[in-house]
């Protein structure tokens, strides 16, 4: 169960960078140099759009939605191990470091249609900590491992 929790959490956290990194609009078109976002948007839930091609909807609902797994599947992952207690928010906030960089990306690649926002920072984390909570009752239900 272990590995295939492990295995789950890394396909995920891949499934996060391609489906974040690529072009927001279906074909790529190039924002002109002077258009281009030159640094991260501050402006706390600002404007929304209505999701993008490959997943319509709410972007703040996506945002949440796409790192529910990854938080679930680490808090799952660690859940036998005798540190778990330790591991499980240090996973939770790894993966809010990586929203950062993702972010941090999407900013260098803003002349493809991307942009840095801190609202997608921080609702990338509260979907990291809803899926680690939800998952946090496996701690409780399994027992820790021999070695660890």
């Amino acid at each position: 169960m272990t590995a295939i929790a492990i295995a789950g959490f890394c396909w995920t956290v891949v499934c996060i960078a391609i489906l974040t990194l690529i072009p927001a609009r279906w074909g790529i078109g190039v924002v002109p140099v002077d258009r281009a976002q030159t640094q991260c948007s501050p402006d706390y839930g600002g404007p929304a759009p209505d999701g993008f091609w490959i997943l319509p909807g709410s972007q703040r609902l996506l945002n949440i939605a796409v790192f529910v797994p990854a938080g679930a599947l680490w808090v799952l992952a660690v859940a036998r191990w005798r540190r778990a207690q330790a591991l499980a928010p240090l996973g939770i906030a790894a993966l809010g470091v990586y929203s950062i960089g993702i972010e941090t990306l999407q900013l260098a690649a803003s002349r493809i249609g991307r942009a840095c926002d801190i609202t997608d920072m921080v609702d990338n984390l509260a979907g990291a900590i809803i899926g680690g909570r939800g998952r946090g009752a496996a701690r409780a239900a399994l027992p820790p491992l021999a070695s660890a």
